[in-house]
């Protein structure tokens, strides 16, 4: 008699910290990603029968996407100024010509990947040179007709491969290589426009009918067991040196406010609150699932070494981990990290049918070793940044990868929701967990290292501020959502030297750009601190795990 199909979990993660700052977007990732990826994920559900995945957006993201979605609808009807540098130079009829002004249009638009973005498209590979071999002059030098058509490929560069595929209006502007006209700008900015109306429904679309499920991160992304004691992070690596203040000032009403948001957010897009968390960066404790339990989720996912931990210290042995434990009254899955870091590192460099081939061979391996019936493969990772790293946005990777999920009687597409609906015994408990991450199973990412460690003692000192103020602020609820974007892992993440100066350098300087705001949002003037640079980086720095070499 045969063995049921082994379960398999294909979970996505849709994340962009907010960019939003003092009245305009300091970075153009959040609608970037949504014309590449956001789009591209779904049409990959859309157009293969059978296929199904889980997809986990942060709710800051959405609420940009929306954002952005206004702003191009107030250009197009009304002329309106789109408050993103890089999309209102594409729209304009009159391009900028203060010199600075064009020379960071012109270092913007040259944030693609090298290897696949950039080769693939000789007339944009073209413009590149040309602006590299101006150097700093670029700005001064090079025509208005020039930074026309540089605005305009560098955003075909970043359309997704199925609009690229199958809208006319793209390919007569594909093969038209040079000579754009306003029109044929305000053309672009018109499918951007759509492409960003349609993700938001195209999920809820895939949603209703069973496709898909959505899940959600906390509000704005922080690191929930951190928020909660800072201490935490020395239960995967003992020794961390951590901030002389080892609690985060009213850190548990702040984890109930992050995912309550979440909850009301995803609703308000989606129209249901989702039933399952994967919490920021998978970082997890005890008390952190906990307040996940009591915030209404009933499933929530993490990286397999924090599983690995948790069960050496809680000296239990599994002959099969791949099943899901219960901790603190939630139901958690485990990454399978080796499977999943196939994806987002190593099969970017392969062939998409024989990469495709050795995933479904390590599926049928765990397939045929597993004793358990109801064993079930968690494939966890970035939804976006990936795909840039391989050829034509993954399209024939992902292609290949649903179709042979779907075509293998071995295997089963399932969601986690679905999984734990049909199999609701499999759960082992678990007392406690480890708290760490995705990342080497711990949280070092965020904290640890000087930078980090100082950037935490400056987010102390403005929530006591605010507490402090708090009962005298007309404006509460905005203080809430500002300070929750200050409270963001992405700010840590970046700090350090592990990643390059220029990188550094952007992330670093829009934190205390959100801080400042928060503490004249409080009625303070922000402390000449903020100033200084937090974190330089290092120009010898390898890239850091799973984020984009051409932005975030």
């Amino acid at each position: 008699m045969s063995s049921p199909p082994l379960n398999v979990v294909l979970c996505w993660h849709m994340h962009q910290p907010s960019y939003w700052v003092d009245g305009r977007y300091a970075q153009p990732w959040v609608y970037l990603h949504a014309i590449k990826d956001y789009t591209d994920m779904a049409a990959h559900v859309e157009t293969v029968p059978g296929a199904r995945a889980v997809f986990n957006f942060v709710p800051v993201l959405l609420d940009q996407i929306e954002h952005y979605r206004t702003l191009i609808h107030g250009f197009l009807v009304s002329g309106d100024a789109i408050a993103d540098p890089l999309l209102d130079a594409l729209a304009r009829a009159e391009l900028p010509q203060e010199a600075q002004h064009r020379a960071d249009l012109i270092e913007q638009c040259q944030h693609v990947n090298e290897r696949h973005m950039l080769p693939r498209f000789p007339a944009f590979a073209r413009l590149v040179a040309l602006a590299r071999h101006a150097g700093p002059d670029a700005g001064r030098f090079l025509s208005d007709g020039y930074l026309a058509d540089l605005l305009v490929w560098f955003h075909l560069t970043w359309l997704g491969e199925h609009v690229r595929r199958d809208d006319e209006r793209v390919k007569r502007l594909l093969a038209r290589e040079h000579g754009y006209t306003a029109a044929e700008r305000r053309l672009l900015v018109t499918i951007i426009g759509e492409l960003l109306d349609s993700v938001v429904a195209r999920y809820r679309r895939l949603e209703r009918d069973g496709r898909i499920e959505l899940a959600a991160s906390p509000q704005a992304h922080p690191i929930l067991p951190l928020l909660l004691d800072l201490e935490s992070a020395r239960e995967a690596l003992p020794h961390s040196q951590l901030p002389s203040n080892s609690r985060y000032p009213g850190g548990e009403e702040r984890v109930r406010w992050h995912l309550q948001e979440a909850r009301r957010n995803i609703a308000q897009h989606f129209g249901r609150a989702p039933r399952g968390c994967w919490p920021s960066e998978g970082a997890i404790s005890t008390p952190a699932l906990r307040l996940i339990a009591d915030a209404g989720f009933s499933w929530a996912a993490s990286g397999g070494g924090v599983l690995t931990n948790s069960l050496a210290a809680s000296q239990l042995t599994v002959t099969c981990a791949h099943r899901p434990f219960t901790v603190a009254g939630v139901a958690c899955f485990f990454r399978d990290d080796g499977l999943s870091d196939l994806i987002g590192f190593t099969y970017k460099d392969w062939h998409a049918d024989d990469a495709v081939a050795n995933l479904i061979g390590h599926l049928e391996t765990i397939h045929r070793h597993c004793d358990r019936p109801d064993a079930i493969v968690s494939i966890i990772l970035d939804g976006e940044n990936a795909w840039e790293s391989y050829p034509e946005n993954g399209y024939s990777f992902l292609q290949a990868l649903y179709h042979s999920l779907v075509a293998n009687q071995a295997l089963r597409l399932t969601t986690f929701s679905d999984y734990l609906e049909a199999n609701p015994h499999a759960a082992l408990e678990l007392k406690s967990v480890v708290a760490g991450s995705w990342v080497y199973g711990t949280l070092s990412t965020w904290i640890g290292h000087p930078d980090k460690n100082h950037a935490w003692e400056l987010l102390q000192t403005a929530k006591r501020r605010f507490d402090e103020r708090r009962d005298s602020l007309p404006n509460v609820v905005e203080c809430e959502a500002l300070l929750a974007i200050c409270e963001g892992s992405d700010w840590f993440w970046w700090l350090g030297d592990d990643n390059g100066a220029a990188t550094v350098a952007r992330f670093e300087s829009l934190f205390r750009a959100h801080l400042k705001a928060f503490y004249r949002a409080i009625g303070e003037p922000p402390p000449a601190t903020l100033d200084v640079p937090l974190s330089h980086g290092s120009d010898h720095a390898a890239a850091h795990v799973m984020r984009s070499s051409s932005g975030q």
